[in-house]
Formats: structure tokens, C-alpha cells, sequence
């Protein structure tokens, strides 16, 4: 990824920081109640696969993500506690993510803007995702 368009910033313990993060700000309007029912602490990712938010998918999704004004942007797995920075985002596009849906660390992947505006998110189901969130 680094070798291409877009210089990757390894940030070392921040995965747990930016789930955190994540969370709030995409599925803060639940009730601790309705993420045990979805299973958010699993997968953030069933706040979309659950329908409890507005989001694009699969192709809907990546054409978002693709057209979407990329600036800076973190990356960040469900299971691993790093994640990484891009700060010069703009070329970023789905080629460019080091994601492998058959890979238990790798094939859950959550991209969201340094403003935390959006967010996309390919997940290791293949019935499910990727997926768009924006506000």
C-alpha cells in the first residue's frame, strides 16, 4: 500500500482507541440495551448488518467510498490493537486497502475520515458489506 499513491502511518496500540471512536459516533444513538441485542461488542459491524443505521452496501458502498473526498483517514481491524493513519488520503481507493476476508485478524476492516463524517467497512461474511455510513 505504502508503495503506491497513498504512505501508510502505522499507529501501534490505537485499534482499541479508534473502535472506541467508532462506536460513539456511529452507533451512539443506541442503547446498551440494543448493541448486547445486536452483538456490537463481536462486530461494530452488525450495526449495519442489523439495520440499526443508515448506510449504502455492497456495490452502493463502494461506489460512495470510491467518489467519497478522502483527506485523512485511519484504518483499523476488529481484532488487531493497532491501527494506521493516511494522511494525504485522496487516491485512496478499495485496491489500495489491506483487507483478506478469509484472514480472522485481516477480514475486518473499518476505514473512517479523521472527522469521523463516514466510514466503510468490508467485513469477512460475504453475504454481508461492505457497507457506507455517512453523516
Amino acid at each position: 500500500m505504502g508503495t503506491k499513491r497513498v504512505q501508510v502511518q502505522e499507529i501501534p496500540g490505537w485499534g482499541t482507541y479508534l473502535r472506541g471512536q467508532w462506536e460513539a459516533r456511529f452507533a451512539g444513538h443506541l442503547s446498551a440495551e440494543e448493541k448486547k441485542e445486536i452483538h456490537l461488542d463481536s462486530f461494530l459491524w452488525h450495526l449495519c448488518s442489523y439495520k440499526k443505521t443508515a448506510c449504502l452496501e455492497k456495490q452502493e458502498a463502494i461506489q460512495s467510498f470510491q467518489d467519497q473526498k478522502k483527506e485523512k483517514c485511519t484504518f483499523f481491524y476488529q481484532f488487531i490493537d493497532d491501527a494506521y493513519l493516511i494522511n494525504h488520503a485522496a487516491p485512496l481507493s478499495i485496491g489500495d486497502l489491506p483487507y483478506d476476508r478469509l484472514h480472522m485478524d485481516f477480514g475486518d476492516l473499518y476505514v473512517m475520515d479523521w472527522e469521523q463524517k463516514w466510514s466503510f467497512v468490508m467485513t469477512h461474511e460475504s453475504s454481508c458489506g461492505p457497507y457506507f455510513i455517512q453523516f
